[in-house]
């Protein structure tokens, strides 16, 4: 890699004046999340020896079993986050409820609160298929010198200050944006820094891959049925390609480079959508939303959504502007 190219450190320096607040403590916050990343990408690439890989044991909050990596990650995210006496609260996808942080001086004087999926696609891990970590920033609404409260988290995601994703794949790559566009970061393992591999990065407004669940499409709202169809359609760029990897870090990510939508809907077995709009859906919407692309639940942005509960789950379609759009038309003709 050139040694010209900027580092994700001297990036986030650079940048801290366009910060809407400029106190240094989202610096902070984005460097500690960075040091954790990784942590978790060096136990990510042992995951194929044992005692690394399977179940843990125990189930989260949403009933789906804990993977040893899930556990690892989200306490090492929590840890770092913690010991660098930034953050006033912590909400996880692996916690059952959000976590006061109290400051050093123990006076709540920390401003901003974290919302992350530690390890997101961790059904992949023992197939070694790329997962990731996303994570949502907010700056706190309650009091400044109290302890947090729900009413901290539950906030839209147009409240978002910064929001990213890392994925674990063949490299390892941080995506982040604070409100200013969305870059990308590529980790040199062999000196461990990060290093900017994708200013600017921009979902091509129309995209030829569609990235969706097939085997559940009897289980799909006759919109996303007929829009799939569509998709299928001999007719001028159509058919598109359907790629489709089940990590959506990995799906989005692909997406966004190459043009693309991507969707989970729901269904009878998911009558709310799979997806938590807290934790994966509300992020990969302000990093969509920053790099040209759109977010929807098939009707309503995503980010315009008011959160009634830490892990609510909601439809998701996101991807390149023109083909979440089209496919918002056929929800809106022919609905659930």
């Amino acid at each position: 890699m050139s040694k010209t190219k900027q580092t994700l450190g001297e990036f986030i320096i650079e940048n801290q004046s366009s910060f809407k607040y400029t106190s240094g403590e989202l610096s902070r916050l984005l460097n500690s999340i960075r040091l954790a990343a990784k942590v978790v990408n060096h136990e990510v690439n042992k995951a194929g020896l044992v005692d690394i890989i399977g179940a843990a044991g125990d189930t989260n909050i949403q009933g789906e079993d804990q993977q040893k990596l899930d556990v690892y990650a989200n306490n090492k995210f929590i840890q770092t986050m913690t010991k660098r006496n930034i953050v006033c609260g912590i909400a996880s996808e692996e916690e059952d409820d959000f976590i006061t942080i109290n400051s050093q001086d123990e006076n709540h004087q920390n401003k901003y609160v974290v919302l992350i999926d530690p390890l997101d696609g961790s059904s992949n891990i023992d197939v070694n298929v790329s997962v990731g970590t996303i994570f949502s920033i907010y700056r706190r609404v309650t009091p400044i010198g109290t302890p947090v409260t729900i009413d901290d988290f539950l906030q839209k995601g147009n409240q978002q200050v910064a929001a990213g994703y890392v994925v674990y794949g063949t490299s390892t790559m941080l995506v982040y944006t604070t409100g200013y566009g969305v870059n990308g970061f590529t980790l040199n393992p062999a000196i461990g820094s990060y290093y900017l591999s994708h200013p600017d990065m921009k979902f091509p407004e129309d995209g030829y891959i569609y990235s969706v669940n097939e085997g559940n499409y009897l289980d799909f709202p006759l919109g996303i049925k007929k829009y799939i169809k569509y998709c299928q359609e001999e007719d001028g760029k159509r058919p598109y390609t359907s790629r489709y990897i089940g990590s959506l870090v990995s799906d989005f990510h692909r997406n966004m480079i190459k043009g693309g939508i991507y969707m989970y809907p729901k269904g009878s077995k998911n009558p709310k959508g799979k997806l938590r709009l807290l934790y994966e859906c509300n992020p990969m919407a302000f990093i969509a939303e920053q790099a040209n692309g759109k977010a929807s639940d098939g009707y309503t942005r995503i980010m315009d959504i008011e959160p009634k509960s830490l892990h609510e789950r909601v439809p998701f379609i996101c991807g390149s502007k023109n083909m979440v759009e089209k496919a918002e038309e056929f929800m809106t003709k022919f609905g659930d």
